[in-house]
């Protein structure tokens, strides 16, 4: 039970500070084994092993395992054994040759434990204030960024900027949402675009887009960059109240997350561009130069 509470206390530690990582446990041993059903271990990508899962043998096979898993995090039950023990090949099973003289066979859960994504939503409207909500509910790490606002209008939020421009200190964003609707439009679209969110998601009409990346680019942001915007944000539901808007744009967030080959976040971009060609890999833009 000891060692149970501190795989447990270092999975906590782990995942609070966004670290990713894999909890790994034994669901079965044939003898001789040095792991016992019901082992467990916390293991990073990195290589690092908080507990016991077995020596020596078994060790490659879950490393390699844990930085798949981490990948993409989708967990996996694998099987250590030695070839001439080998059983049948069952279905969801990875099976690795034991190769030390043990003889003996382990099968092994690897349960990937992936930070929260982070997501920046920038404005006060009372689309932005739905949103918060219900992507916090949805498991997301919001960091709001809202001028003339106060952490106490966000309680949801897992962090809060009184401005646009990102603190240094922040986790860098998987996506942002723009829900400004009106009151600095553009400067938190420039804010967004500044960051590593990739898409960003703008709260408004094709039209309205299409007119702030032209001054986005007489500003010098090239297409590169603007090609991240998708507008309008969220997904159609024929949303009209801004609970509603919300609700389409977080349900695009999950779309986004769940999407296993990032097809749905990569989709076309917003006409806002026109049909100027965009390049093969838009998270880097050496043409915007100091405007990134």
């Amino acid at each position: 039970m000891e060692h149970d509470n501190a795989v447990l206390e270092k999975l906590m530690q782990l995942t609070g500070t966004g670290t990713p990582c894999a909890l790994v446990t034994v669901v079965r041993a044939v003898s001789p084994t040095s792991a016992k059903p019901g082992e467990k271990a916390v293991v990073t990508a990195d290589g690092r092993i908080h507990g016991w899962i077995g020596g020596g043998c078994a060790q490659p096979a879950v490393l390699r395992t844990v930085r798949e898993a981490v990948e993409d995090g989708v967990s996996r039950l694998i099987r250590v054994t030695p070839r001439k023990n080998a059983e049948p090949e069952v279905e969801g099973i990875t099976d690795f040759n034991m190769a030390c003289h043990s003889g003996g066979t382990l099968d092994i859960f690897v349960d990937p434990m992936l930070p929260s994504p982070v997501v920046n939503v920038y404005g006060a409207s009372p689309v932005a204030r739905h949103l918060v909500a219900l992507a916090a509910r949805m498991d997301f790490r919001v960091q709001v960024l809202a001028p003339d606002t106060e952490a106490g209008d966000f309680p949801e939020a897992a962090r809060h900027h009184d401005a646009f421009s990102t603190p240094e200190d922040w986790p860098a964003p998987r996506w942002a949402v723009v829900a400004t609707q009106g009151r600095g439009d553009r400067p938190a679209l420039e804010a967004a675009l500044a960051t590593q969110a990739n898409p960003v998601a703008f709260v408004a009409s094709e039209r309205k887009c299409g007119k702030l990346a032209d001054e986005l680019r007489g500003r010098g942001l090239c297409d590169g960059h603007l090609s991240r915007i998708r507008a309008p944000a969220g997904i159609e539901i024929s949303a009209r109240t801004p609970a509603e808007i919300a609700l389409s744009v977080t349900a695009q967030l999950v779309q986004w997350r769940r999407s296993a080959d990032g097809s749905s976040a990569l989709a076309p971009a917003t006409p806002a561009l026109d049909n100027a060609e965009r390049p093969k890999e838009p998270e880097t833009h050496s043409c915007c130069g100091g405007n990134a």
